[in-house]
């Protein structure tokens, strides 16, 4: 994917990796228009950068994925990249949740089928296009997953074998499908992890990622240095001893 002369709809773009990624590519002159349930953090952002534009959208929420597609798509005609970003990260204890499983089955409905939903309403505009692509936002965490996270863990990894299934699926049209799979980042995703030294500051990150997407226009996966221990842990044999390093015991 080239990285100016589109028209990008970021999910979650009004903080953490999605506002990082917005304002990167705001600054190559795309027109992009972030999403999140927070209006007055999107209008933050806005503000801190003229010409964006933004939608109030739970991706928690099937009707309104619906009623969104059809207003983006009317407003912005010219959309060809999505980029789904939207996510959330809780700690669980598997011995003793709550009966109704409320952060499991939200981290589920977000994580999980809000992309698909969204890709579903989006798609046929998408597909109408000279050229489009769909980034999936899955994680480290989806090759080697973090015991004390196992619904996130467990969505993202979901997440990463159905961004395979819609690359083959639309192999040979004129929409192409990449992976973003970022290790822990600053950012506010869970308690802590903003200042956490183990987690790769926001800047950085994108940084590298932008220079990926510049230097490789046809990666199907964008995984920065950092993450391929956990990417490539079982490829290269490495899983167990990555568990153990990443979960102790």
């Amino acid at each position: 994917m080239k990285t100016s002369d589109h028209t990008i709809l970021i999910t979650g773009g009004a903080t953490g990796i999605g506002r990082g990624l917005a304002e990167a590519f705001h600054a190559r002159g795309n027109k992009v228009i972030i999403a999140g349930r927070r209006k007055e953090v999107l209008d933050e952002v806005t503000a801190a950068n003229p010409g964006m534009s933004a939608y109030v959208l739970d991706v928690g929420d099937a009707d309104a994925i619906r009623e969104f597609a059809r207003r983006v798509t009317a407003e912005h005609p010219t959309l060809d990249v999505l980029v789904n970003n939207a996510g959330i990260m809780r700690a669980e204890s598997l011995l003793a949740q709550p009966d109704d499983l409320a952060d499991a089955e939200a981290t589920v409905i977000t994580n999980v089928l809000g992309p698909i939903r969204l890709t579903a309403a989006l798609l046929p505009a998408l597909q109408k296009r000279p050229r489009s692509t769909i980034i999936n936002v899955t994680s480290g965490l989806a090759f080697v997953p973090l015991a004390r996270t196992p619904t996130y863990s467990a969505t993202k990894a979901a997440l990463h074998s159905y961004t395979q299934s819609l690359r083959s699926q639309l192999k040979g049209t004129t929409t192409e499908v990449i992976e973003l799979a970022p290790p822990a980042v600053q950012t506010d995703l869970m308690p802590g992890q903003a200042t956490s030294a183990h987690a790769m500051p926001l800047k950085e990150y994108i940084a590298e990622v932008m220079g990926i997407f510049e230097a490789q226009p046809g990666a199907e996966e964008v995984c920065v240095e950092r993450v391929k221990f956990l990417r490539n842990a079982e490829a290269e044999g490495r899983f167990g001893q990555v568990f153990q390093m990443l979960n102790g015991g």
